[in-house]
């Protein structure tokens, strides 16, 4: 699941800030700093979903700001994947919506 964890994050600082020309936002970046497997490694760990989907929600919130927020398609279905992860109570219902925005954000990239 931190691997999972780590990969929403990168894909969404992705969107939000990595730029066309310019070095590709990678795992080690700084921006990356409270986003890295070892960070989610803890929150898992102790079982705290609550920090899981703050962090989530941050990483999230500037992906939707950078495909135009709710008025657009992209950003509606974001939306509404980030919601279905917001509404997990225990670390196993994080599994698929967490997955299911993997894969969306990659698409997305």
């Amino acid at each position: 699941m931190e691997t999972s964890l780590e990969t929403v994050a990168l894909f969404s600082l992705k969107l939000a800030y990595e730029e066309e020309g310019l070095s590709p936002i990678l795992r080690d970046d700084l921006v990356m700093g409270d986003y890295q497997k070892d960070v989610f490694e803890l929150l898992v760990r102790r079982g705290d979903v609550e920090s899981i989907q703050f962090k989530m929600n941050e990483c999230l919130g500037l992906a939707l700001d950078a495909l135009g927020g709710v008025e657009k398609p992209l950003g509606r279905e974001l939306q509404k994947l980030s919601a279905e992860l917001s509404r997990a109570q225990s670390m196993e219902q994080l599994n698929q919506p967490l997955s299911a925005l993997r894969r969306y954000l990659k698409d997305v990239l």
